[in-house]
């Protein structure tokens, strides 16, 4: 295993992040960089800035100490593929063209299911703006047997990424190998020699961040592993020996504490470039927590804090996540956001970052005024919409399940002819007392949100009814 000392950088992380005193270098004087840190099913409650009091975060508690730190934050989806498809397009899950993590083909066969040519992504949008783009990680947008649809064409100067199998239909792919630039096999992960998957991908884009023409601005998006259940094994296995945990949450803390050491990491490189004070950094989730991964509970550390749910569910703790921003001079430090903002509003908050027009299919809204400070518009209303794959699982009600926010109202209904539920979630954030027999006219409301939505062949309104 790579020899790492593992210390946490809570003095460093201040440090790096404090005011300086150095005079403003060139790099300073170019368009904002942009770095997105995308957690791979990490619940509301599992970082410490959200009440965690296990697991170790000093490296984002800092972060969001020395920025800005939302409370009512919304992955795109309640799972990664169609969470990650609101992302990169900015477009909301009920007129996104993934709308589950595969898509209905009949007879009983689940595909995954690609982004559109159509569907332009935050890449290609900054890459025509004039950045430098590159990801690292978990795609989960493409199809596994057609190269033009994973990241390195879809606007990604480099993109280094993982390949899953599709299941019907596809070839069989080893995960620890990583294509480079749509390069078959081009470095394999030996889980041995690193102290987790994240600390591994680190480095690839450090050796990609080094070849960058300081002269114009980038946007790297980091797509992390952790804490995903399906990285059964990692290299460090000190962290937390002390503790009478289970394995399988010893496993799991470690993996968080394990990412917020390559955030840290992530910054350090950034000042040692002098990149640091002009990068806006965003840290979200793609889904509220999971209860994957031999024996893991999310009850275990609280992982959603209060929020009933876990991903797959449209209830708060499915798809309300942790979202930190840092931008040096322009965000507040230690600043607290009630905007209720949604993944899709990343993609057109960067547009106008980057100076540049979002696409027009895009429908989020801009947080960049609530990020500095000034008047911020708000939604009339956010909705999800999302299709439970039929993957070795039954399907209650033809897994549709919808919900939306207006306002402090939340509507949920699973199934598209069951009863809409209603919570209040200014006095009821568990969403424990449904009072939808007491709101009529809310109720209502939440039918139109849950009708504006488009028609998607792979993802059928109501659902796909099968017979078990």
């Amino acid at each position: 295993m790579k020899k790492l000392q593992f210390i946490y950088p809570l003095i460093m992380a201040f440090a790096l992040l404090s005011c300086s005193t150095k005079e403003k270098t060139e790099s300073t004087q170019k368009r904002p960089n942009i770095l997105l840190l995308l957690a791979d099913d990490m619940g509301y409650g599992e970082l410490g800035c959200y009440g965690q009091d296990k697991i170790k975060t000093p490296v984002l508690d800092s972060l969001a100490q020395q920025g800005m730190r939302f409370t009512d934050f919304y992955a795109g989806n309640a799972v990664c593929s169609p969470s990650r498809a609101v992302l990169m397009t900015g477009k909301s899950s009920s007129y996104n063209t993934i709308r589950g993590n595969s898509g209905y083909y009949g007879d009983d066969q689940w595909m995954r299911v690609a982004l559109k040519k159509e569907d332009i992504t935050m890449a290609e949008m900054l890459k025509q703006a004039g950045y430098q783009t590159g990801f690292v990680g978990k795609w989960h947008l493409g199809d596994p047997n057609d190269l033009s649809t994973w990241a390195y064409n879809r606007g990604f100067d480099y993109a280094v990424q993982e390949q899953w199998s599709s299941r019907f239909g596809g070839r069989e792919f080893d995960e620890r190998m990583h294509w480079i630039n749509g390069i078959q096999d081009s470095i394999f992960y030996d889980v041995k020699e690193w102290e987790c998957l994240d600390d591994f991908r680190t480095n690839l884009a450090f050796n990609w961040l080094d070849t960058l023409n300081n002269q114009e601005p980038f946007f790297l998006f980091m797509s992390y592993r952790a804490p995903h259940g399906h990285e059964y094994t990692i290299g460090n296995n000190t962290l937390y020996q002390d503790t009478d945990w289970p394995e399988a949450e010893r496993l799991h803390a470690s993996k968080i504490t394990l990412l917020d050491k390559q955030v840290g990491r992530m910054l350090t490189k950034l000042e040692e470039m002098g990149e640091l004070d002009n990068t806006l950094i965003i840290f979200t989730s793609d889904n509220g927590a999971h209860n994957e991964g031999h024996g893991h509970s999310p009850n275990f550390f609280k992982s959603n804090g209060k929020l009933k749910g876990i991903k797959r569910d449209m209830y708060e703790g499915g798809i309300c996540v942790p979202m930190i921003a840092y931008w040096k001079d322009h965000i507040e430090a230690a600043s607290l956001s009630h905007h209720i903002a949604s993944a899709q509003d990343l993609m057109l908050t960067f547009a106008q970052v980057a100076g540049t027009k979002a696409p027009e299919a895009s429908n989020g809204v801009s947080i960049l005024p609530a990020l500095t400070g000034e008047e911020q518009a708000e939604h009339e209303f956010l909705n999800w919409e999302f299709q439970l794959d039929g993957w070795f699982r039954t399907m209650p009600k033809g897994g549709f399940r919808q919900s939306a926010r207006i306002g402090n109202w939340k509507g949920v209904r699973y199934g598209i002819d069951s009863n809409i539920e209603l919570y209040n979630l200014d006095i009821d954030i568990k969403e424990q007392n449904n009072i939808a027999a007491e709101h009529p006219e809310i109720v209502e409301l939440m039918e139109q949100a849950f009708k504006n939505r488009s028609d998607n062949e792979a993802f059928p309104e109501g659902g796909v009814i099968q017979d078990y």
